[in-house]
């Protein structure tokens, strides 16, 4: 009798899950003895725990546990790992407490299964924000130990296998979940054959009817292939024999989902998806990769800009290999893929193999530590986000990037396709982002919102006091400076908000000849306490933001002796410098400048809103009067304000182009133009135009005036 056996005779009433004897022999040919008998243990209060319980299957609900520490035995974890798995559900499906497994197995299997378990006992206002907490919780748990998502992995791995069970509305939005969350993050951990199942299932249960029509025409193709892909496969084998390198050739064919994906991506069809099946060489070295490369090159002729060297430049994963593209028979595709034993080891288990073989070892340990590093990076996601907010940051975040930039120094960034100069910047360090104010790609001065390519040598140039630019959040693609910004922006808009608030609160005071300084600070308080906040700041926050009525809050904060304004001169208007930043926004109908007469608007959550006077949408503005009131400009404003003017041409070629180049000459920037046709004749082109106030923008009005082709100029007003 083996020694699992032996262990499951032991077994209470002889209780055991089908699949239990499978598990402990999994476990006794790689773990210790001792291991396996804290994985039987964890079995029996498993089993215990869960008794009496089914799932929709009509299986026990053990069959569960047993199965997700049969996928983690499968890849070796280490016998702590395979406990939690056994042990994952109990905290959330049964009365058995955390402190029960920490006395029995250890502070690291109570804390990765306490990681796994949802937060099923927290109520939240939607099922949304629900999955996204209990995401932000697992990879918190994930940060102290990366086990965690291994068990969560195997967890969904199994519940996919067995989704036929739930109803179809449910089933969609799992494998959504999955393609989207899980078999990502298996892909970015480098763990192939998990990432392939998931994919596999979830795109099996998502879309049906595609799968099946697609898995029948790849089946056609591969009995087309059937003749030649042998053929090359020894023509191959046998050139690396004749030039003595020893090599390992097998056939391969892309996986379903993959295939599907490129499809879509690439809107091809599927007779032009080159590489569906190819031919991977696994070598012993990496100088036979290379000398591999120049064998198949001489056997068959390359397709020019289909080689990629993963090896010198590894994917975000870990993973290395070469792949180049052949014109093989017939002048047929074919891609080969070659890699020695431990980049396919690496390839196929990724992080995993960290515990599956010594972790001294390269393969498992440069992928521990590329999920280390990932990981370390999700934490500055966290910062002034919700967890909706973390969890669409780390979605955006998982897909595979294609961008390879250098930095001064010759090191090299993995970035997301798309990223710009300012991702550049917060990839090198979340200071270097926050305090850069230009960008050089190859020496040469580029704007920040310049996208980057590979290969390009990047250089942040950066300014002590230099803050984020909220245009930023516009065009950044990766999820650690979106986080960053994001969080900056919202402590900015906070402080402005005060700011303002309590200028607001001053102009309504003045109504009773007071000021906020004067009041005491005992009877601030007492207000803020009356009116729902905890500190004043946070009820002068909520004035700034347009949430509180400012006249409301004055009188609350009035002594006793003081509740009339007889007698008080009128409050003077609130003074607009242009430089307040987020809580005073300015309107799009008819956009005000300096020197306009305006009038202000209390916008819930967006602050003051600047229109016109004469704005056409204030029409209806005494249905709610106690939400404007009267703004005037500061002199000497310093900074820019959109404009838009609409010039009616003449139809001619070059007019737009000359019109232009007259706003041009006024040292007048140009925001956006559109062109709309009238008829035959005459054209109406509309101008946004950034200027400091209105004598700029009457030197505008006169230059394009001035014009023989130009019939009409009228500002807009909404």
């Amino acid at each position: 009798m083996d020694y699992a056996s032996s262990l499951l005779s032991f077994l209470p009433g002889g209780r055991r899950s089908p699949g239990i004897s499978q598990l402990l022999s999994k476990a006794e040919s790689y773990l210790p003895p001792e291991q396996v008998e804290r994985i039987q243990e964890a079995y029996e209060l498993a089993s215990e725990a869960h008794k009496g319980q089914k799932r929709l299957t009509g299986e026990a609900y053990i069959t569960h546990p047993v199965a997700v520490a049969g996928i983690l035995a499968d890849l070796h974890l280490d016998g702590q790992t395979v406990c939690a798995a056994l042990l994952h559900d109990v905290i959330e499906d049964t009365p058995t407490a955390k402190d029960e497994i920490l006395e029995r197995f250890g502070r690291e299997v109570a804390e990765l299964v306490d990681g796994v378990s949802k937060l099923d006992k927290v109520q939240f206002k939607s099922r949304k924000e629900a999955q996204a907490e209990s995401f932000r919780k697992m990879i918190l748990a994930m940060v102290r130990d990366i086990r965690v998502i291994m068990v969560k992995l195997a967890d969904r791995t199994h519940n996919m296998r067995t989704l036929g069970a739930m109803p179809p509305a449910k089933r969609r939005r799992i494998a959504l979940e999955t393609l989207e969350i899980y078999a990502p993050i298996a892909n970015r951990l480098g763990i192939h054959s998990i990432k392939l199942e998931l994919e596999d299932l979830g795109f099996h249960a998502l879309y049906p009817q595609r799968y099946q029509v697609l898995e029948r025409e790849l089946k056609k193709a591969r009995g087309n292939q059937k003749e030649f892909l042998p053929k090359i496969k020894q023509a191959i084998a046998a050139a690396l024999d004749k030039a003595g390198v020893k090599a390992q050739v097998d056939t391969r064919e892309k996986h379903l989902y993959s295939v599907y994906q490129k499809m879509r991506r690439k809107k091809v069809s599927l007779a032009e998806v080159i590489d569906v099946f190819g031919i991977r060489v696994v070598v012993d070295s990496v100088d036979a990769c290379y000398r591999t490369l120049g064998v198949v090159h001489g056997q068959y002729r390359p397709m020019p800009g289909r080689f990629k060297d993963y090896i010198a430049i590894p994917r975000i994963n870990g993973y290395q290999s070469l792949h180049t593209t052949l014109f093989g028979p017939n002048g047929v595709p074919l891609e080969v893929q070659i890699r020695t034993e431990d980049m396919h080891r690496l390839a196929e288990n990724g992080i995993a193999a960290h515990w599956q073989y010594k972790s001294g070892e390269e393969a498992g340990a440069t992928s521990h530590d590329r999920a280390r590093e990932w990981l370390a990076g999700l934490m500055d996601m966290q910062d002034g986000g919700n967890p909706e907010e973390f969890f669409e940051s780390v979605k955006v975040d998982l897909f595979p990037d294609k961008v390879y930039v250098f930095t001064p120094k010759g090191d090299i960034l993995r970035l997301p396709r798309g990223s710009t100069c300012v991702d550049f910047a917060y990839a090198v360090h979340s200071e270097v982002g926050r305090r850069c104010v230009a960008a050089k790609i190859d020496r040469r001065l580029v704007p920040l919102r310049t996208q980057l390519r590979n290969g390009q040598t990047a250089e942040v140039i950066t300014a002590k006091g230099a803050t984020p630019n909220p245009a930023w959040a516009n065009f950044v693609v990766t999820a650690k400076a979106r986080a960053a910004i994001r969080a900056y922006l919202k402590t900015m808009k906070k402080s402005e908000a005060v700011d303002l608030g309590k200028r607001l609160v001053n102009q309504a005071l003045a109504e009773f000849s007071l000021a906020l300084k004067a009041i005491d600070a005992d009877l601030v308080q007492e207000a803020t306490r009356e009116l729902g906040f905890k500190e004043p700041d946070e009820l002068f926050e909520r004035v700034g933001l347009g949430e509180r009525l400012a006249p409301l809050v004055a009188r609350h904060l009035l002594p006793a002796d003081r509740t009339s304004t007889a007698g008080a001169p009128p409050a003077a208007p609130l003074a607009i410098a242009g430089t307040e930043g987020l809580v005073v926004s300015y309107a799009r109908c008819c956009f005000p400048i300096p020197y306009d007469p305006i009038i202000a608007f209390l916008s819930a959550g967006r602050g003051v809103v600047i229109h016109r006077a004469n704005c056409p949408n204030l029409s209806g503005w005494h249905k709610q009067p106690e939400k404007w009131l009267p703004v005037t400009w500061q002199k000497h404003s310093t900074r820019s304000f959109a404009s838009e003017l609409k010039v009616e041409v003449q139809n001619r070629p070059g007019v737009l182009a000359a019109v232009a180049s007259a706003i041009a000459e006024t040292h007048t920037n140009i925001g956006h133009v559109s062109v709309v046709e009238r008829d035959a004749d005459t054209s109406t082109i509309t101008f946004e135009l950034q200027v400091r106030d209105r004598a700029q923008l009457a030197r505008v009005i006169r230059a394009i005036r001035s014009m023989s082709e130009v019939m009409q100029i009228e500002r807009s007003l909404a």
